[in-house]
């Protein structure tokens, strides 16, 4: 029988992993991100899929472990100082969003038929955005570390704080009166454990850590990191308050500590593994037979509830000075309900604030919100078009007559320049990052905007009186398309073409330009003879073996592009061991498939 059990619990552990290895990389080539793909793999093994997992809440539970450490992780980054510089945010920016939604929300309950305490609380249930969610997309996206990235985590961390009253409102508005006498001392025992966990985090665990560190056992770190996670998640829970909240706290106490990037790479596997379970969980829990017999009214909810949020959430992201891109990507980032609505609503079924009907349509309506996110953050990369750049303080490049056109002026272009204008030549500048070109003149040089990919922005620049055009960009097809320009509009010019690896230097010289280099090649020859010179190597046999590099490199290049990428192998000094006397292999070795990336400039 315990043979039976373990197997049945073995293939249910199988199951997940399985659905999510299959179903993510799918969703993820398909351009739908991950999260879909983690509910669509969870809704197919949960009760009405196969039918693996009848109690998903079972998951769910264990699953929120992940959004736990997910909120730990958030916190390591977040120190002390940064998140005072964020409090304008948090509490501003934050405080507006939920003020504001919750009201319109509220009135969309009301007006559902809710009695006005059912209404509020679904309403502010819908506030609470999912952390999980938004943080995976930011990630995925690139922006956690953007100005509005960091905007999106203030306004989540408010919403994450905004937990603690509204249990305690839970409590106020019960029908039973014993549990309102309770509401403000639950405050206050929130209000406690918060306190204890500083005073413990700032005492405490930098003095455990390194009594730890001394004991040199990598598994007793990894133990001591999970217990401190669970341990301030275990006490926020007791105390009423998130999980979360606790993780997110220990976080921030352990940002400046030493130890920090070490807890960070303990906790990192834990993290994406249950949080990838918690979407897996989040997917099982949607009720198809509640949404079956109540579709008109949840499909209605998602609608009315989604877009009176967005409208909530567009107005303050305005009024706070965000351009219309970027409100329009918070509304697309935030306007589902999260899981701490679970945590709510299921405090105000218990408190008999909500019939059982209730709960069930208000949490349909949330977990379908959460799926439809990636869906509004992919139509809006698709169809939103990007915002035209602001050119204020910038010049346009126009009538430029230097003897020497430089197209591209980031950190290539700025060590390039540096010798022409020491030798007194006339140079003009034009770039395309507008950052960049307020940043440099700073730095007392004057940068143009322009494209050089154009014939027009071109001839603009002065480029038919250049007698030389250094194209110093950093992206392999615009450096291909501004070389094709210039060799048909201004072929007197002669080309000084900045190369991405080795592969397309081999290009550059084919269509003819008239130097190129690997913009890693010196600084990489530089590096070796340094370490040459460090490791007791004399000078003179330094440079006599950097120059049989340069060489052997020259060689091999001239054979590649003659044939192809694998021609003069043989001048490669490589590492791999060396077959012993006559062993002779019993085949010929093969190359299959492409050229790795990291192997490009070799």
């Amino acid at each position: 029988m315990a043979a039976e059990g373990l197997t049945g619990d073995l293939i249910k552990v199988v199951s997940l992993l399985g659905a999510g290895v299959v179903a993510v990389p799918l969703f993820r080539r398909l351009g739908l991100g991950s999260v879909l793909g983690y509910f669509t793999a969870g809704l197919a093994i949960g009760p009405y899929g196969v039918g693996l997992f009848p109690n998903p809440e079972s998951v769910l539970h264990v699953a929120e472990l992940g959004v736990v450490m997910f909120l730990f992780i958030i916190g390591l980054e977040m120190q002390p100082s940064r998140l005072w510089n964020l409090r304008r945010e948090i509490f501003g920016l934050g405080v507006a969003q939920v003020a504001l939604c919750g009201t319109l929300l509220t009135g969309v309950g009301y007006a559902y038929g809710l009695p006005l305490p059912a209404a509020f609380i679904a309403g502010m249930g819908f506030v609470l955005s999912s952390t999980a969610v938004v943080m995976q997309m930011l990630n995925e996206r690139g922006e956690s570390s953007t100005p509005q990235g960091q905007q999106a985590v203030s306004i989540l961390l408010l919403e994450d704080l905004a937990i603690v009253p509204l249990l305690a409102v839970v409590a106020l508005l019960a029908p039973a009166p014993s549990a309102q006498s309770n509401g403000w001392l639950s405050v206050g025992i929130a209000a406690a454990a918060v306190a204890g966990l500083v005073l413990a985090g700032r005492y405490l665990l930098n003095p455990m850590f390194r009594l730890l560190a001394l004991a040199h056992a990598r598994e007793v770190m990894t133990a001591a990191a999970l217990l401190v996670v669970l341990g301030s998640a275990l006490t926020m829970q007791l105390s009423g308050l998130s999980m979360a909240m606790g993780a997110f706290l220990a976080g921030v106490l352990l940002s400046e500590s030493s130890f920090r990037h070490q807890l960070e790479a303990d906790i990192e596997p834990f993290r994406g593994i249950l949080l990838g379970l918690f979407f897996l969980a989040v997917g099982m829990s949607l009720d198809l037979g509640v949404i079956a017999r109540n579709w008109l009214l949840i499909a209605c909810a998602v609608v009315a509830f989604m877009s009176v949020k967005a409208l909530g959430i567009f107005i303050v992201a305005k009024v706070s000075g965000s351009r219309t891109r970027e409100a329009v990507t918070r509304v697309a980032l935030f306007s589902q309900g999260g899981e701490f609505a679970f945590v709510l609503y299921s405090a105000a079924a218990a408190a008999g604030i909500f019939t059982s009907q209730t709960n069930a349509v208000v949490s349909a309506t949330v977990i379908l919100s959460m799926a439809l996110t990636p869906l509004l953050v992919l139509a809006l990369d698709r169809f939103l078009p990007p915002e035209e750049t602001s050119l204020d303080g910038v010049d346009l490049a126009e009538g430029l007559t230097g003897r020497v056109l430089v197209i591209g002026f980031g950190r290539f272009g700025q060590v390039a320049s540096q010798a022409l204008l020491a030798r007194g030549f006339s140079v003009s500048i034009i770039e395309v990052d507008v950052a960049l070109i307020q940043a440099a003149a700073g730095f007392g040089f004057k940068v143009h905007y322009g494209d050089g990919t154009r014939p027009e922005i071109l001839h603009a620049s002065g480029a038919e009186r250049a007698e030389a055009i250094l194209v110093c960009v950093d992206d392999r097809e615009t450096s291909n398309r501004i070389v094709a320009v210039a060799q048909e509009a201004f072929p007197h010019a002669k080309l000084f073409v900045r190369a991405y690896d080795r592969g397309h230097a081999m290009d550059l010289i084919r269509a003819g330009v008239d130097y190129q280099i690997r913009e890693t090649f010196e600084s990489a020859m530089a590096f070796g003879t340094a370490v040459l010179l460090g490791m007791g190597v004399p000078e003179p046999e330094a440079a006599e073996i950097a120059e049989d590099v340069r060489r052997r490199d020259a060689e091999r290049l001239d054979l590649q592009v003659a044939s192809d990428i694998y021609a003069g192998v043989s001048l490669i000094r490589g590492n791999a061991p060396v077959p012993a006397p006559l062993t002779k292999p019993k085949t010929a070795g093969k190359i299959h498939g492409n050229v790795p990336d990291d192997l490009g400039d070799m």
